[in-house]
């Protein structure tokens, strides 16, 4: 009659009134490791029956290493059928092979679960050498290292500021060089960026020479149409003098002489080390100011009408206005790749440090990520109270419709409290129930009547392992846990899931913690533990 009323509590109202039709027994509970358990199912029919065991490949988490043939021995009019099953598993713990399903007469009928212990080889300690304990390495978490972080969010930064200074600066400049009217302002402008730099001043005499010539030769070359860059000293005043009797250019001989002499004076410093004096320096930078201004006043201004000249002035506006709108695309292309350049920069640095899956999950977003860093709370549920803290509250559910009226007959008081359901990636499930005649709950056979209900749900090739519970406060109870195969109705796929149940029974009741997850999902095992370990029940008092 307890058998009957732990079924009825636990949902699983097709277990109730069974008929008893097949006798299950095994060899030996206690087992090494690799060790084969013989499970027998026996069962006796008439001539005319039809019986049809099963052929898996495990029951439960024990695998079938070899299946017997089925023994057959006559009684009367009867058959007494016999077939044995050799199972194995490599891995210690204490297990329960579950309720299996044996079809006579295409009727379903279920064998008893038998626990089953899987114990290790044991060590000869005299023989075997020890060791000491390590001692425990503190290991620092990422947010430990706070100033690591800090540090590298300021050279990201100062990476990004320097890129767009730079590129500021470098437009700037080219805009102040490309971007003028006449020869002689580029001249003009270019001269006064010279004498900001200082060159001579610092000591670099020969880099000043070499730009304040640059710029004389340039000029030459523009307005006079004299490949001057590329011309000696001597060359450069032969084509000159030549350029000016073509053009009708009125220049007088000094002018010529001092440029000459300024381009001679260049060339001893770049290529004979000379050093002239300061007030030689300016007076060589004034002459070469004073020549191209004389140069340019001597040029032959061609004359134009006004029509043409305006037209040739809008045309040269259009041609500077192209020019600053394909400076101002390339700025702001240039602090474009800039941004995606930090932006990517800062994802490789968290990448490094915290790892691809947190950084993605975080992005993109995962739900039990964010149960598991959000705010917790610690609740008290049911009667007798479980005390448990989860990622978010549970509320309260019905489950009282999936009794029987016989069985919600034997309740006095049920309570339920859930967060997600059996359809989501994550399942928390607290029930407590209390009894009206007070009885000594059998924690083992609620475990696999528990498993029968999560099969009922759709769960399929479930693996059930067991072993014992404690809470910090010592109440002691049994956990169950393993894997299950869940079936997607609308996809048409299946996935993996990690289940653990822990039963308590205390106060004439019992109490039941249900977690569901998806299998590989760590943040769902941190969860787990965390919610776990926080479980607080009263010991009652016998």
């Amino acid at each position: 009659m307890k058998h009957i009323l732990y079924i009825f509590l636990l949902f699983s109202a097709f277990v109730f009134g069974q008929q008893k039709r097949v006798e299950t027994s095994i060899d030996t509970t206690k087992n090494k490791i690799g060790a084969e358990f013989k499970l027998t199912l026996k069962t006796s029919v008439d001539t005319l029956s039809k019986v049809k065991f099963p052929n898996p490949k495990n029951f439960g988490a024990l695998e079938v290493i070899r299946s017997y043939p089925i023994d057959t021995v006559k009684n009367n009019d009867r058959y007494e059928l016999i077939k044995r099953y050799g199972l194995t598993q490599f891995d210690s713990g204490r297990y329960v092979i579950p309720s299996i399903k044996v079809m006579i007469n295409n009727k379903a009928f279920l064998t008893d679960s038998i626990a089953v212990e899987v114990a290790t080889v044991q060590v000869d300690t005299l023989k075997q050498k020890m060791y000491d304990i390590k001692d425990v390495v503190a290991v620092d978490s990422p947010m430990g290292n706070w100033w690591k972080w800090l540090l590298g969010i300021i050279l990201l930064a100062a990476i990004g500021a320097a890129v767009y200074w730079y590129t500021k600066k470098y437009q700037k400049k080219k805009i102040e060089e490309e971007v003028y009217k006449t020869p002689i302002e580029r001249a003009t402008i270019l001269m006064n960026s010279l004498e900001q730099k200082e060159l001579w001043q610092k000591g670099e005499i020969k880099e000043y020479y070499s730009e304040l010539t640059d710029i004389a030769r340039n000029y030459i070359e523009e307005a006079i149409d004299i490949p001057a860059m590329e011309s000696t000293t001597s060359e450069l005043i032969a084509g000159l003098k030549a350029a000016s009797l073509k053009k009708k250019m009125k220049l007088s001989q000094e002018t010529i002489d001092n440029l000459e002499r300024v381009l001679k004076q260049a060339d001893l410093v770049k290529f004979a080390k000379s050093k002239p004096m300061e007030f030689e320096i300016t007076e060589d930078r004034n002459k070469i100011q004073k020549a191209i201004v004389v140069l340019d006043s001597a040029i032959p201004v061609e004359v134009v009408d006004e029509e043409e000249m305006l037209l040739n002035e809008m045309q040269r506006q259009k041609q500077v206005q192209l020019q600053l709108a394909k400076k101002r695309k390339k700025r702001i292309q240039i602090a474009i790749a800039s941004v995606v350049f930090v932006i990517f920069a800062v994802l490789a640095f968290f990448i490094a440090t915290r790892g691809f899956e947190n950084v993605k999950d975080t992005i993109l977003g995962h739900e039990t990520k964010e149960l598991l860093e959000g705010e917790w709370i610690k609740s008290e549920y049911g009667n007798p109270s479980v005390i448990i803290e989860t990622p978010e509250v549970l509320k309260r559910i019905d489950l009282k419709k999936s009794l029987p009226k016989d069985g919600l007959a034997l309740v006095k008081e049920m309570q339920s409290f859930g967060y997600g359901s059996f359809l989501d990636n994550f399942y928390i499930m607290v029930s407590t129930m209390k009894y009206k005649q007070e009885t000594k709950t059998d924690l083992s056979k609620s475990v696999e009547v528990t498993v029968q209900y999560i099969e009922s749900q759709g769960a399929q090739n479930m693996i059930v392992k067991q072993e014992d519970f404690e809470t910090p406060e010592g109440v002691k109870g049994v956990k169950a846990y393993g894997t299950f195969v869940k079936l997607n109705e609308i996809t048409k796929s299946s996935q993996k899931m990690f289940y653990e149940i822990v039963l308590f029974g205390q106060d004439g009741g019992l109490q039941q913690i249900m977690i569901l997850h998806e299998e590989g999902d760590h943040y769902a095992n941190d969860i787990v533990d965390r919610v776990l370990s926080s479980v607080e029940l009263k010991q009652i008092e016998k």
